[in-house]
């Protein structure tokens, strides 16, 4: 059988998905494929995570598809006619995930920083949409990056496939931070995270994907009823009744 290529730990709230296949640096092959989004799977269904973090092992989070078994095959047989799910499972995920980069990413690995809600690196990570220079389009990934990208910046690194910095990946909305202090960072945004009510940052999480009104005006009156509907359910009175009790809500997690 062979060894596992993604590992899947949970403690004190939060989800950890490790990628573990530093032979290829991470690349995206068929059964790490599997394995991650029966991870993601896993979390999303699992009442006592409340965070995901998603990271690695080795040197490089993630080089994109795995091209060894891309070679050779035809179109309908392509291992990336998987990879929507897994982009869709990290950006609808009920929970929040922060991605956790240690070491560069390329193509589809950026794809899955981008699905994520926060993202922090090294400054020493480097990225590239390196798709064009071997011939094929960042198609798929386009759908998370382009989101967070300024377009400027998306289109220069969409058409040239350069390198950049993580510093410039940070000024173009692809991380949050980029900090030699990885792992103090990551603890902070996930404490921050834990601290939102679960249903209150999952309705949220789905809020920031819905298309944007022509006006404000043309929003209010659906926008009232989320609204209302929270301050009166139980995890709004909770919220509510900790704030005045200056005690913490009971859903974050005990240190």
């Amino acid at each position: 059988m062979a060894d596992e290529l993604v590992h899947y730990d949970v403690a004190g709230g939060t989800a950890t998905i490790t990628l573990d296949s530093p032979h290829n640096r991470n690349a995206l092959s068929a059964q790490l494929r599997g394995e991650l989004s029966s991870a993601l799977a896993a979390a999303a269904a699992d009442d006592a995570v409340r965070v995901l973090v998603l990271t690695h092992t080795g040197p490089v989070f993630c080089a994109g598809m795995d091209l060894k078994e891309a070679r050779g095959a035809g179109a309908g047989d392509q291992g990336v006619n998987e990879f929507p799910k897994i982009l869709e499972q990290l950006w609808t995920s009920p929970k929040p995930v922060v991605a956790r980069l240690a070491g560069p990413a390329r193509a589809g690995g950026i794809g899955m920083v981008a699905a994520c809600d926060i993202a922090v690196a090294v400054p020493e990570a480097t990225f590239a949409f390196s798709e064009v220079r071997i011939g094929v389009v960042p198609a798929i990934i386009s759908l998370t990056v382009l989101p967070r990208l300024n377009p400027r910046a998306a289109h220069e690194l969409f058409l040239t496939g350069d390198t950049f910095d993580a510093r410039r990946a940070v000024e173009i909305g692809l991380l949050n931070s980029a900090t030699a202090d990885l792992d103090a960072e990551v603890a902070r945004y996930v404490k921050a995270l834990a601290a939102g009510g679960p249903k209150a940052l999952a309705e949220t999480k789905a809020l920031l994907s819905r298309p944007r009104p022509a006006t404000p005006s043309d929003g209010f009156e659906e926008m009232l009823g989320l609204s209302a509907k929270f301050f009166a359910s139980e995890e709004g009175q909770e919220g509510i009744l900790a704030f005045a009790q200056k005690r913490k809500p009971n859903w974050i997690p005990q240190d």
